[in-house]
């Protein structure tokens, strides 16, 4: 039998005694059901008679010794949720694994406070996410997800949702340590077609023919050396954008890049497309991306790291990824941007020391750490060649040095090596692939023209 007090509070722990007594000592339950209901008849006090029931059932479980003082003090009321506890930062006893979403205004080190995990944990946490930086920005809408060591409440993973397509998994090695795994997931990209007619500005028929803030920045920094938008564009010019969309069992994850665009300027048509080479070249295969320097520096120094994504560890022998090249240099030497762009990130780390990362078009971008003064503030336009920072030993590291990295679409390449924009035209052994592509997407552009045409033609009958 389980009692209810007054206000609705279920007595679970002590429902359990109860039975636990019964089974063992019908006795004492007779002693206690008579004494209560002689208290009950005398003093017509159901409260009253809950408390004496609450002191007798405590007095028996200091006889039995078999209860603890947790499981006796933890009646819940029915129907409530466990998640109000996760919220406070109680994790309940069979909860082990959690999820936090991003919202604006969050900060690692706050979530962490809130969950009680030490700031010890947090920092061994950024000192395996050193390679990639996952955690330096993190955005609304992405998640993390806790799970703890049932023992001892340790946290033994964590998972970062960037999007459906990608994530970054922390695990546990030893008390020390934490390695990551970076998951991704290359689901499949379906072809759309996106056009409209300019009625004021670009950006705003862009967005109204359903483009997004940064599709539609892209389309601008690909036609910058053609066209200049805020001057060039009328009302009437129209525009296609044939864009692609990463989907992940049906799901969007947010991923998105453009394809292919034409801008029709009375009887100008300016057009852009998208090679396999991840490069955009004009209808006859010239390159619209702006050249890249190979080093971030004038003058020749010595590598002293090279870059290396199956470095182990000398100690440890566990794989440490070093995803840049390091250039042994004096504290203060000159850094330079490898090309033009707008500087999306500045951040000091604990372990990468200070650090920026410049974006270069869509498809590239370069990082610079470990300085020891930035030169440029976020948002900021630079040139290729442009003096960015002074190189440094920020951070973690043994001596002054500059570590830079290449990125080209979302992945880290050896910057070294790399194929990068130096203003070609498509190789003559791949034109014909080349024309295949962009007869493939013009075809699906002239559909939507000849529907457009037939449109307006039925207008004006």
């Amino acid at each position: 039998m389980c009692h209810h007090d007054e206000r609705g509070f279920t007595l679970g722990p002590i429902c359990g005694i109860e039975r636990q007594i019964h089974g063992n000592d019908g006795v004492f339950m007779a002693v206690i059901g008579t004494i209560e209901g002689k208290f009950t008849r005398r003093n017509g006090c159901r409260c009253c008679s809950f408390l004496l029931y609450v002191v007798m059932v405590g007095v028996l479980v200091g006889l039995t010794g078999n209860f603890s003082h947790a499981t006796f003090f933890s009646a819940a009321r029915p129907g409530s949720s466990e998640v109000g506890n996760i919220a406070r930062g109680a994790i309940p006893e069979p909860i082990l694994t959690f999820t936090r979403t991003i919202k604006a205004g969050d900060t690692l080190s706050a979530i962490f406070d809130r969950y009680h995990i030490s700031t010890r944990v947090l920092l061994q946490l950024l000192s395996a996410d050193e390679s990639i930086l996952a955690l330096d920005v993190l955005r609304p809408g992405h998640r993390l997800t806790f799970t703890l060591d049932q023992e001892n409440r340790s946290l033994v993973s964590m998972k970062l949702l960037i999007h459906p397509g990608k994530s970054v998994i922390y695990k546990r090695v030893d008390d020390c340590t934490f390695e990551y795994e970076e998951v991704i997931t290359p689901g499949t990209w379906e072809e759309e077609l996106l056009d409209g007619t300019i009625s004021s500005s670009f950006y705003q028929s862009a967005r109204s023919a359903g483009l997004t803030d940064h599709e539609t920045g892209t389309i601008i920094e690909l036609f910058r050396d053609q066209i200049q938008f805020t001057r060039r564009i009328r009302v009437g010019d129209r525009f296609q954008v044939i864009r692609s969309r990463q989907f992940i069992d049906g799901v969007f994850t947010g991923q998105s890049r453009i394809e292919g665009v034409r801008i029709f300027r009375g009887s100008r048509v300016y057009s852009v497309f998208l090679f396999d080479d991840g490069n955009y070249y004009d209808s006859e295969g010239d390159s619209l991306e702006r050249a890249l320097r190979r080093y971030p520096m004038a003058g020749h120094y010595r590598v002293s790291s090279r870059f290396n994504p199956a470095r182990r560890h000398p100690i440890t022998n566990r794989i440490v990824p070093h995803y840049g090249v390091d250039f042994a240099m004096p504290s203060g030497t000159s850094v330079l941007s490898i090309g033009d762009g707008v500087v999306t990130r500045i951040h000091k780390h604990p372990f990468a020391g200070i650090y920026l990362e410049i974006r270069h078009g869509s498809h590239y971008a370069s990082r610079y750490l470990h300085l020891s003064r930035v030169l440029v503030r976020r948002g900021q336009t630079v040139k290729r060649g442009d003096r960015i920072a002074l190189s440094g030993s920020t951070g973690r590291s043994t001596a002054p040095h500059l570590h830079y990295e290449l990125h080209i679409g979302g992945r880290p390449v050896n910057p070294l090596t790399a194929k990068i924009p130096t203003r070609v035209a498509v190789p003559g052994t791949r034109r014909e692939a080349f024309n295949r592509r962009v007869a493939e997407l013009v075809a699906t552009m002239e559909q939507s023209s000849r529907k457009l045409a037939l449109r307006h033609t039925k207008d004006r009958s």
